[in-house]
């Protein structure tokens, strides 16, 4: 493939909600572009795109791909990324480096949670973005509903360039309002197309249509409103113009129509981005700043600027090891060449640099400011990183992943295979930083952390397929937590003689409530040396050592005062192992007095759900004790905002989507710790003491 100049490459992100058709539509792109000689289908597991075996065989996308082709003297980079929830981490990596976010849209469901999801997300890097209503030859197909629908949730600037005719099983031909003519496809598959005359009863409708089009891309540029309020018109140039300048400033959201299963809409969705699309350059310059100063500085798209290449993402691929996605944010890289990574301060040597097109690898020597690619074995690059030149070494802002919303235990199913897991855990999240593991010594488990049921069966089928090991899931255990609610005074006493020099500890512990979250205190308020102050510390390891392992149920122990403000001591045999000692009896004693109580971690949890779901959603999080803090409109959908015990959340994104038929969708976050309704507290008593017993 011949070189591309910044102004000729249109980076696309392919997203909206699953099962619309993303894939579908990629293909029939590569297709149409001549990048591929057939048409493959998700159904057969024959597309470019979804390619490994985990897709192949659940038939839904799992990570973003790279496809690439040329149309037009441009070149399309595409980013088929995923519509399950579960994988929004490859939406977002996709978007960060995408200026176009193409959003596809199901003709009979019309505008969904996850459409909603991805419209903020590309909102949010400022991406530019356009909708595609596909699936337009299904059975009540309704093109009006969705432009509607879209329009009341994304503004005004949601503008139709296409009018399907005939939508429904029969469909072939739609107006195009841009052009002014009616574009009729064969329904073969092969993308063959026409263009006649718009037919009489549909010209009043298309002639409306246009108008409000012309209006809207007058409204992009002073120059072209006064005109156009002068006129009322303006010349075709001067609406080409137009259009292109709002949809790069986000101020335009083209509509168009596609049937990709049957290649219709293809050619012309191609046409619009290599016309209308924003090229690398027609954005704002990147933001970066300097190591070492921190100052702000402007990364500008352009060949003749000092190199800086985003990483986005990491791919292990069998007999090739990590390939390293990036776009070259300025400057132009060669294979050969060295580099920085700013981020982690290390040198990296670039090998070979490959075009993508899903697994197909095009070998190139070099790569234009705007492009992106993968290259091989990078040593210690990872996604988010920053590659730059050594003479000017910049930051580029990384990518913020979600946190996870679903986190079970993992324990081996042979022993021995725990340094396995470890490695195989770190190089699962190297190439998906929204997956995430860490032993917790607290829990005493392996808690792996992620976006969902089908994301975590991913991980855990992965961990068994490339690294040779299996593991059991089992609920994680909560973190709760002790604390006191009264005062209390108790005195510690360790005295042992066993012949010879014998042990001797005596402290006086007074014990007080803190604010919650404050922690844990130790003061010292002994006067006239009843203990001497070399044994003080001792005194408070004791008491740390019994706040780590709880008194009441086994819980660590937290928001206590302990004050030590009295005790004896013996010439001989006192030591700190003593004191330690004592300390440490005093404080159970005294914490048993002081009306104890068990805490449990609550989550703020918001979950996005279509209207007609909200009252078995809000009923279900009352079931898991969750109080129920606001809700609020958005668009279609309702945002139910509530508080919900942490031990009430375990494999809640099913259950979710279970109870909305896959359309809800949910994010949480750690808000505090309360206490543990007194049933709840007896049964975790209970518990520990059947535990300890055993």
């Amino acid at each position: 493939m011949k070189e591309f100049l910044p102004s000729n490459i249109r980076n696309c992100a392919i997203i909206g909600h699953a099962t619309v058709g993303k894939t579908t539509l990629s293909e029939a792109m590569l297709f149409t572009a001549g990048e591929v000689n057939r048409l493959g289908k998700v159904d057969d597991g024959s597309t470019t795109s979804d390619y490994n075996v985990d897709e192949i065989s659940r038939k839904i996308s799992i990570s973003s791909s790279l496809l690439h082709c040329a149309w037009k003297n441009c070149k399309l980079n595409l980013l088929d990324a995923p519509g399950y929830s579960d994988f929004i981490g490859e939406v977002i990596s996709s978007l960060r480096v995408a200026e176009l976010g193409i959003v596809v849209v199901n003709a009979v469901s019309g505008v969904e949670v996850g459409t909603e999801i991805v419209w903020r997300n590309a909102q949010a890097y400022k991406d530019a973005r356009m909708l595609i209503v596909n699936r337009l030859d299904k059975e009540h197909a309704d093109f009006k509903k969705c432009l509607d629908a879209a329009q009341a949730r994304f503004g005004k600037g949601v503008i139709a360039i296409h009018i399907p005719v005939n939508a429904g099983e029969n469909f072939d031909s739609f107006v195009d309002v841009l052009r002014m003519v009616l574009v009729k496809y064969e329904k073969d598959g092969s993308g063959k197309h026409s263009t006649a005359e718009i037919p009489a009863p549909l010209k009043e409708q298309a002639q409306e249509a246009h108008e409000k089009l012309v209006e809207l891309a007058a409204e992009s540029d002073d120059r072209l409103i006064e005109k156009f309020f002068e006129e009322g018109t303006l010349t075709n140039d001067e609406i080409k113009q137009g259009l292109k300048a709002g949809v790069a400033k986000q101020n335009i959201f083209p509509v168009l129509c596609s049937a990709a299963a049957k290649n219709i809409g293809t050619h012309e969705l191609l046409d619009f981005i290599a016309e209308y699309g924003p090229s690398p350059q027609d954005r704002e310059p990147e933001m970066a700043k300097k190591p070492k100063s921190g100052e702000q500085i402007k990364v500008e798209c352009k060949e003749d600027a000092h190199l800086a290449a985003l990483v986005f993402k990491t791919v292990s691929e069998a007999h090739v090891g990590e390939l390293s996605f990036f776009k070259v944010m300025s400057g132009k890289l060669s294979s050969g060449i060295e580099l920085l990574n700013s981020i982690r301060h290390v040198t990296e040597k670039i090998g070979q640099i490959y075009l993508m097109n899903g697994k197909n690898r095009k070998e190139i020597g070099t790569l234009n400011a705007g492009d992106i690619a993968a290259t091989v074995k990078l040593r210690d690059t990872h996604t988010g990183n920053t590659l730059c030149d050594k003479r000017d070494p910049v930051e580029l802002a990384g990518i913020e992943f979600p946190d996870p919303v679903i986190r079970v235990a993992i324990e081996p199913k042979t022993k021995g295979d725990e340094d396995k897991i470890s490695a195989g855990l770190h190089s699962l999240h190297e190439q998906d930083p929204t997956f995430v593991s860490a032993y917790d010594p607290e829990l005493r488990q392996t808690i792996i952390s992620g976006q969902g049921e089908v994301h975590l069966d991913i991980i855990v089928k992965r961990l068994k397929d490339r690294f040779g090991v299996e593991v059991n899931l089992t609920e994680p255990r909560i973190p709760y937590r002790e604390t006191i609610r009264g005062r209390s005074e108790a005195q510690g006493k360790y005295k042992k003689q066993s012949g010879g020099r014998g042990q001797y500890g005596d402290c006086w512990l007074k014990l007080e409530p803190l604010p919650r979250g404050a922690g844990f205190e130790f003061e010292d308020a002994i006067v006239g040396g009843v203990i001497p102050g070399k044994y003080i510390p001792a005194v408070e390891k004791g008491v740390r050592e019994a706040l780590e392992e709880g008194v009441i149920a086994g819980y660590r122990v937290t928001d206590v005062k302990v004050s030590v403000f009295d005790g004896s001591y013996h010439d001989v045999d006192s030591s700190e192992m003593a004191f330690k000692i004592a300390g440490s009896m005093g404080f159970k004693k005294a914490f048993q007095e002081a009306k104890p109580v068990l805490l449990e971690p609550i989550y703020e949890v918001e979950v996005i759900v279509p209207e007609e779901f909200m009252g078995d959603v809000m009923g279900d999080l009352s079931s898991r004790r969750g109080k129920i803090s606001g809700m609020e409109a958005e668009g279609p959908f309702q945002v139910i905002k509530a508080k919900v015990p942490l031990a009430e959340l375990h494999r809640y994104s099913t259950s979710l989507r279970s109870l909305t038929q896959g359309r809800g969708n949910h994010r949480r976050k750690f808000s505090h710790y309360e206490e543990v309704p007194h049933e709840v507290t007896q049964k975790l008593i209970a518990a520990a003491e059947e535990a300890k017993n055993k």
